[in-house]
């Protein structure tokens, strides 16, 4: 990791996006979006929460710019704000899939 800018206020911007992402909801609502813009409903019927649940992600999601709304009659359309969120996403997975490799290699599997 590159240590340009990470004075200790940006360190605690760090720290509060890794700590909006550890909620595994978030996640998953995040990876629905990842295909495209959608409703609350359709993401909750995705998901399969509550109402309730996923606007609540919804909203500490948009506070941290993390998505956007859009909306458009009755209806408000969410979209991932910051597609570097997915790069983020695959270094995490690929780190996890190489360490479950080696531990499968290391038990004989």
């Amino acid at each position: 990791m590159s240590k340009t800018g990470l004075n200790p206020k940006n360190l605690d911007s760090v720290a509060t996006r890794f700590r909006i992402l550890g909620v595994p909801l978030r996640l998953q609502i995040l990876n629905e979006l990842s295909d495209g813009e959608r409703t609350v409903t359709a993401l909750v019927e995705a998901t399969g929460s509550t109402q309730p649940n996923v606007s609540k992600h919804l909203t500490t999601l948009l506070a941290h710019r993390m998505v956007k709304r859009e909306k458009r009659g009755n209806s408000a359309y969410y979209s991932v704000a910051d597609p570097a969120v997915f790069e983020l996403c695959e270094i995490v997975c690929g780190n996890i899939e190489r360490a479950l490799d080696e531990e499968l290699r290391a038990f004989g599997g």
